[in-house]
């Protein structure tokens, strides 16, 4: 297995596994739309193809020369697949799998997709519903995000067999730094609250749990199911995880870690309820199956996301590029004036002339 499609490989995820596997010796091919630009790619542009289009229109000639794939397409988060549920389940469900049934027909047996933890959120205030979850556990999510990627899955699962190996991937909650920076993942708000405002804040007193990993951690799991026999991952659901946490101890964690790169900050909390998350999930199953676990704790991220920040000078924090919801809006702004004025700076045609 040497040429890998990432869809949406130029995205948060994306762009760190597609370092990472060309450190591995893999050649790359990326499938993007390119919302959020060609940022993630500044440091490995030259060594990647690079093909821009819609995951919804894909061309079955991209998958030539191709010997597995891992989707990381679609919205990504609830916010966005709120905003537009039509599009969210366009690409988080129906492209996805199309796109399957594309590699099927293709020969591209290695079909690794990108689904979330938030399957299994119970919410807050049920002591009863607060356990940790595994891939056994009956999940009926009813978020839109939630809810398009177990879509997905089940139709995913249905095709495994001897001619085609899907697996999917369900992370925790990412951290870390990424060249396609996103600030709308909670240690990542945090430490831009934390060298922007100099304090952080955790609502619901910080009480909900979320299973935790980084970045370069997830990167490594989709590796991992890349080289995998796929006796042991054909039709398989893993958890990713580092560590359950609640917010408090994880605002604390930040904290500390903060203190070892030289910035002092403090830790407000409301108890309001805001239809927070709460959910905790087992990794033992990846683990005993591929013997992979996590390395990156939480203050090693922090204290080198706040040194990636400095360098590269990700400190515009309030640029609505990091941050999925406020970009998508302000593209689809964009595109209705560009619909009336077209072209920013050139002078439009006048009328009669050809």
């Amino acid at each position: 297995m040497r040429k890998i499609l990432l869809v949406g490989g130029a995205g948060y995820v994306g762009s760190v596994l597609a370092e990472e596997l060309l450190e591995r010796g893999f050649a790359v091919k990326i499938l993007d739309r390119l919302y959020y630009g060609d940022d993630g790619l500044r440091e490995i542009h030259d060594r990647v193809e690079l093909v821009v289009s819609d995951m919804r229109v894909i061309d079955p000639s991209v998958l030539q020369d191709v010997d597995a794939v891992v989707n990381l397409g679609g919205l990504s988060n609830d916010p966005t697949a709120e905003y537009n549920p039509k599009a969210n389940y366009e690409m988080n469900t129906t492209a996805s799998v199309q796109l399957a049934e594309m590699c099927r027909e293709a020969g591209v047996q290695r079909y690794v997709f990108a689904s979330s933890c938030s399957i299994y959120d119970r919410g807050v205030g049920n002591d009863q519903s607060d356990f940790v979850q595994d891939e056994t556990t009956p999940v009926d999510p009813r978020a839109a995000y939630s809810g398009s990627k177990r879509a997905a899955e089940k139709a995913l699962l249905e095709m495994a067999g001897g001619d085609f190996c899907p697996v999917i991937l369900r992370k925790g909650t990412i951290y870390g730094f990424s060249h396609r920076m996103r600030y709308d993942l909670v240690v990542n708000t945090f430490v831009k609250f934390a060298l922007s405002q100099g304090y952080i804040n955790i609502h619901y007193g910080g009480e909900m749990w979320r299973p935790l990993v980084d970045v370069r951690d997830v990167a490594r799991a989709y590796i991992a199911t890349l080289r995998a026999d796929a006796e042991l991952v054909n039709g398989e659901i893993f958890n990713v995880s580092f560590h359950n946490m609640r917010i408090s101890e994880l605002a604390l964690r930040v904290r500390e870690a903060l203190r070892d790169v030289g910035v002092e900050i403090e830790i407000r909390s409301d108890y309001g309820y805001r239809g927070v998350r709460s959910y905790r999930v087992s990794a033992q199953k990846i683990q005993h199956t591929l013997n992979f676990r996590p390395k990156m704790t939480v203050e090693e991220s922090v204290r080198n996301m706040v040194e990636q920040i400095r360098q590269h000078g990700y400190d515009d924090f309030e640029n609505p590029k990091y941050y999925n919801i406020r970009w998508m809006r302000l593209l689809e702004e964009a595109a209705k004036v560009i619909a009336i004025t077209g072209s920013v700076f050139e002078a439009p045609a006048r009328q009669g002339d050809s």
